[in-house]
């Protein structure tokens, strides 16, 4: 049995689906072991999970708090730098120190996430097989497709391309303290020099938590891209609580911006306020990001029974009964969205959100709004336009079943081990393409 370490970026959306996927591994007799920045622990919370921490005089307890509000909520040009050499900063200390600790603690195979390009880097010098996961939006390169992280709809005309080719210009001027970062530490390593994030992904094994139909058409994915779904927790279908008491003759709206936009006031009280315009109850999972007052002020604002709002609801059970979901366009809501054939109103914020926006615009499976100028007058007719057009769930359909079909975490678990030589499961490679 094998010795698995992990790479990820400090986020609790990537730790959590890579958790999955451990879980799965460790069912199967493997071990596991996560590597990162010491704070990153506290979202390790199964013991059959093992965590090494690095960087521990790099980042003092609570830097990664500090870190993620950043992340969050930028506010300039020169927060968004900052964002981006914290991403270098980990990046490189990573490089430095997860060569000793692998060897320490005899690793014999990594899997990394497509965000840390310190993974690749490091796997490479070591000579240690690794496997790239896609927890955001794939970061593979293709000519005629927008970078993930930008908003634009999908095009094949001239000024579309030149739109996509300027924009890949401007992100990796923008990107350049990463840049140097990468540069850097592949010739500190000793293996041949590259610069960007799609340069560091596996050449044994890449998968994604999309399915093709949702991506934008790729003409020439690598023939060792799987797309298998979401990575969930088997049997976690009820994490967060039980949901309230939904009557069954007015609209049913979720509305959840993920765990690091949860503290978004002023726009959970233009959602209550559209969903109390068109009568529709609401359920609000803040994910912390909300106090006591905050919360009770947009649950008290309408009629009775109009709005709940609480730190975390059962995602999946609430996106099953709901007539349409309120998001920020994170992946793993799209993907639940879709499982659940709930339309989505997307209203990306940062990060891969607004790639999704555009993926879930482009599918036909949803609407995007602006988070910061779209009005409760807006947004209601936005909401009642997804619940009254059955040609959202109609186009819902196939890509639900696609989902169906992927795989999820044991299908990622058979292509870790069949690429690593563990059993005799071989990856699909039809279901790989599909």
């Amino acid at each position: 049995m094998a010795h698995f370490g992990v790479v990820a970026p400090a986020f609790y959306s990537h730790f959590n689906a890579l958790a999955a996927l451990a879980l799965m591994l460790i069912a199967r007799g493997h071990r596991v072991t996560f590597l990162h920045r010491p704070d990153a622990a506290a979202w390790i919370t199964d013991a059959r999970i093992g965590f090494h921490a690095l960087g521990a005089d790099r980042y003092p307890p609570g830097s990664l708090a500090a870190s993620l509000r950043l992340a969050a909520n930028p506010g300039s040009p020169l927060g968004l730098r900052k964002v981006i050499v914290d991403m270098a900063d980990t990046t490189d200390m990573l490089c430095r120190e997860l060569p000793a600790a692998l060897e320490a603690l005899r690793v014999d195979a990594l899997l990394g996430d497509q965000m840390e390009a310190a993974a690749g880097l490091v796997a490479e010098a070591l000579g240690l097989p690794f496997i790239s996961i896609a927890c955001a939006l794939p970061v593979n390169r293709e000519p005629g497709i927008p970078l993930p992280v930008m908003p634009f709809e999908f095009g094949t005309g001239e000024r579309a391309l030149k739109m996509y080719e300027g924009s890949a210009r401007v992100y990796d001027w923008l990107m350049a303290p990463h840049r140097k970062v990468i540069e850097r530490q592949a010739r500190a390593l000793g293996i041949p020099v590259r610069a960007m994030l799609h340069e560091c992904l596996s050449p044994l094994a890449q998968i994604s938590q999309t399915v093709a139909r949702f991506d934008f058409p790729r003409r020439n994915p690598p023939r060792h891209f799987h797309h298998v779904g979401p990575l969930r927790h088997t049997g976690g279908a009820h994490a967060g609580g039980t949901l309230p008491a939904i009557a069954g003759d007015r609209p049913f709206i979720f509305a959840s911006l993920g765990t690091l936009q949860g503290q978004r006031f002023a726009l959970f009280k233009r959602i209550a306020r559209a969903c109390r315009a068109m009568d529709a109850q609401l359920l609000v999972a803040h994910c912390g990001g909300l106090n006591a007052h905050q919360a009770q002020a947009i649950e008290s604002a309408g009629p009775a029974g109009a709005t709940t709002v609480c730190a975390f609801a059962p995602q999946q059970a609430a996106l099953a009964r709901a007539d349409a979901v309120v998001s920020h366009a994170g992946l793993n809501t799209a993907m639940d969205a879709i499982a659940a054939r709930t339309p989505i109103l997307a209203l990306p914020i940062a990060f891969d959100q607004p790639g999704v926006a555009a993926r879930i615009s482009h599918a036909g499976i949803g609407l995007r709004a602006s988070p910061r100028f779209t009005g409760a007058e807006q947004l209601a007719a936005y909401l009642r336009r997804l619940i009254l057009d059955p040609a959202y769930a109609q186009r819902l359909a196939p890509l639900a079943a696609q989902l169906a079909q992927a795989g999820g975490t044991p299908r990622a678990a058979d292509i870790v081990e069949a690429t690593l030589g563990l059993n005799a499961h071989a990856p699909n490679e039809a279901g790989a393409r599909a």
